[in-house]
């Protein structure tokens, strides 16, 4: 299946969580000058308007990075995040435009570093292909991110952040998830892994959280932020990110900015986070 497009989401509040997470993961990554590569599975288009008819549509950037953009009260790390979404903006006062996980990891890598982004739908894929034409670091493949991740691991410098992100509009991507997360940890128990996932029905992620902690992967942290709490109505909650062998300094970044932005983006009185070690060191 191919009907999932990003677009009609980007900039949502799930968004402002996952690249909040993968701008502290890759900050703390690329202090150290052996080069790093980033594998994303599901790299999307790269980029989305959001004066386009799809993210019109549904307007929930608004009550995401909308909910951020020219405040002069974020914490220090969230204005860092924010900072980025304005580059994108090419410094304009108007948001427009609202960057994917592979530009944000490109400008937060460095001359020595590569790139493999994955991306199955042609039009998404050409897009993607496009956005990075002059970037040498990065490689577009238009195929399956969980059959082609693996290929890269282990990395030669034996640094590296898989960036694990499907659309979860086919109900085996929970299983597949955590296939992948066993089989790169196998091939590479000290690289990083990065998940993540939305919370429509609780039940799986209940499910999901258990197979990670009986699969023998240590250190596995969880953070999630959600609008409001779990319901039985139609539409995603809350989301979150578990990510393996996290930085050290991952929890206490993530722990100074989320329960600001559970009170910002989240609806009045039912915002909430979480920031749990799911597996212990």
């Amino acid at each position: 299946m191919l009907s999932y497009r990003h677009s009609f989401h980007a900039g949502n509040f799930a968004d402002v969580l996952k690249h909040l997470t993968l701008q502290r993961i890759l900050n703390y990554l690329t202090q150290k000058s052996k080069p790093l590569v980033y594998v994303d599975s599901h790299a999307g288009a790269g980029g989305y308007q959001l004066t386009s008819a799809e993210a019109q549509k549904t307007a929930e950037y608004q009550q995401g990075i909308g909910r951020l953009w020219q405040r002069d009260d974020l914490p220090e790390l969230l204005a860092e995040y924010c900072q980025l979404v304005m580059q994108f903006n090419n410094q304009q006062p108007q948001l427009r435009r609202y960057p994917g996980s592979p530009w944000i990891a490109a400008q937060c890598l460095r001359e020595q570093d590569k790139l493999f982004l994955h991306e199955l739908h042609p039009k998404d894929s050409q897009t993607l292909t496009e956005l990075f034409r002059k970037d040498r670091r990065c490689k577009v493949i238009a195929a399956d991110g969980f059959k082609g991740s693996l290929g890269f691991f282990p990395p030669t410098s034996r640094r590296g952040l898989l960036l694990i992100d499907p659309s979860y509009e086919i109900k085996d991507d929970y299983q597949k998830v955590v296939t992948l997360i066993s089989e790169a940890h196998k091939r590479f128990a000290t690289g990083c892994i990065a998940l993540w996932y939305p919370v429509v029905d609780r039940y799986r992620i209940n499910q999901l959280e258990k197979q990670l902690q009986d699969s023998g992967i240590q250190n596995i942290q969880l953070f999630e932020l959600g609008q409001r709490h779990d319901n039985n109505h139609f539409g995603m909650t809350s989301s979150g990110m578990i990510v393996v062998n996290p930085p050290w300094t991952l929890k206490a970044d993530l722990e100074s900015t989320l329960p600001w932005l559970s009170h910002e983006l989240g609806m009045t009185g039912e915002g909430y986070y979480r920031s749990e070690q799911l597996v212990a060191e």
